[in-house]
């Protein structure tokens, strides 16, 4: 079976738990997606008992795709552009420096206080596992997913002050926390040349070179737009934008997502769309993005949905999963609540900014992506259970009750922020 017909049979899986979501479930399509993956795979087990032919052919589908390849390698880059290309460029310069530290010092405390937790929590439930493997797993589940989180925010009614620091955070930081899984991946197997100037040096080239790249793609689409005014062309260059700053950032080493939410920042900016584009092209390169966005999407999640298959079905694994929820969310609270202290006068921010954040702040694909990388030694295998339990809790509880959350805490607001 050729990627072609894999892929085939991924969109029209897709069309069908789309079709079905919106005739029967009627829910958000992150999460629609997500649950009617789940239940269908559910009955694929099920079904298994009487004739195991489709569930041979799910397994098929899924050992043939390196969910962590095609994710972080091919699919992020259109996703955060598409994301970054609908942000306001504006609000975000308002609000750089709360999402720069939310994405940093956020992330880099989250690892530890989740690592810490669940080392503690894997004792009492009888796993040995080594420190240095449960941080592994504090900084791959700390960033929060910009494809779940844009997917969720666009119908939730946040705030928009509030949603611009939400997005702005999870555009950033999965390059920030990638960065930190890999020094602690360093760590962790014992590489030889790991070291404080190795991790400065990763630091320097994967983030910074990233956003570098990112800045000159952005210019250069903007040039090229600036100079013809033909829609069909002009979206095709903002397609060759992706594709080949994508290839370059590989080539270079440097962080291909950061590369592109810049560039997606700087094409969507107001500067390029009252310059360099017609009205007309603005609405195709609109509509172009936002069907890439909706269709990788629903892909990604059926993959998601689909992942089950690969999971070892164990109860402590399970229990553990359960167990880390709360523990995940505590931590994020903890991790916000300084850096909003810090710029919540100055900034102005709304009230409830550190709940609403810890609740609106999802796990999802990258979780996986990142949890699907570790070794057989690193306990591959439970700590893909629990970040598999997180992410759909995620996605399907927090997804469905953060625009009640939002309503019933502006409703309830007395101007106060909550700590």
């Amino acid at each position: 079976m050729d990627y072609f017909v894999i892929t085939s049979i991924l969109v029209f899986l897709s069309a069908v738990f789309g079709y079905l979501n919106l005739r029967i479930f009627k829910l958000p399509n992150t999460i629609g997606l997500t649950l009617i993956t789940i239940l269908f795979t559910l009955g694929v087990f099920a079904l298994s008992y009487y004739d195991d032919t489709l569930l041979k052919a799910e397994r098929f589908i899924i050992s043939k795709i390196d969910f962590k390849v095609v994710l972080l390698d091919i699919m992020l880059s259109f996703l955060l552009f598409a994301g970054a290309l609908h942000t306001d460029l504006k609000k975000l310069k308002e609000q750089r420096w709360p999402v720069l530290v939310f994405a940093t010092f956020g992330v880099l405390v989250s690892t530890f206080l989740i690592g810490t937790a669940t080392y503690y929590l894997l004792m009492v439930l009888g796993l040995q596992v080594k420190f240095v493997y449960c941080l592994l797993f504090g900084a791959l589940i700390s960033p929060t997913d910009p494809i779940a989180v844009l997917g969720i925010l666009k119908k939730a009614g946040a705030p928009k002050k509030l949603e611009i620091k939400i997005v702005g955070e999870s555009l950033f930081n999965d390059g920030v926390g990638v960065v930190v899984f890999l020094t602690i991946f360093g760590l962790a197997s014992g590489s030889a040349d790991f070291s404080i100037n190795s991790v400065l040096e990763l630091f320097i080239v994967e983030v910074f070179g990233g956003l570098l790249l990112g800045f000159v793609l952005g210019w250069l689409t903007y040039y090229f737009l600036k100079k013809i005014d033909d829609y069909n062309i002009e979206v095709i260059i903002t397609l060759a934008t992706v594709m080949t700053g994508t290839v370059i950032a590989t080539h270079l080493h440097v962080s291909a997502p950061l590369a592109m939410v810049v560039a997606g920042l700087m094409v969507g900016g107001n500067k390029t769309r009252e310059h360099a584009m017609s009205e007309l092209t603005e609405d195709y390169v609109d509509k172009f993005w936002e069907l890439i966005d909706i269709l990788l999407n629903m892909i990604l999640f059926v993959l998601i949905g689909m992942e089950m298959l690969v999971l070892e079905f164990n109860t402590t694994y399970i229990y553990a999963g359960l167990l880390a929820i709360p523990i995940a969310l505590a931590c994020r609270y903890i991790s916000l609540i300084i850096p909003v202290r810090v710029f919540q006068k100055r900034l102005d921010f709304v009230p409830n900014t550190t709940l609403i954040m810890t609740w609106g702040g999802l796990r999802g694909a990258i979780s996986i992506a990142l949890a699907l990388g570790l070794t057989e030694s690193m306990e591959r295998d439970l700590f893909l259970v629990i970040t598999y339990v997180i992410v759909i809790f995620s996605i399907l509880v927090q997804g469905l009750t953060v625009e009640k959350l939002i309503a019933k805490l502006k409703l309830n607001s007395n101007g106060t922020e909550s700590k």
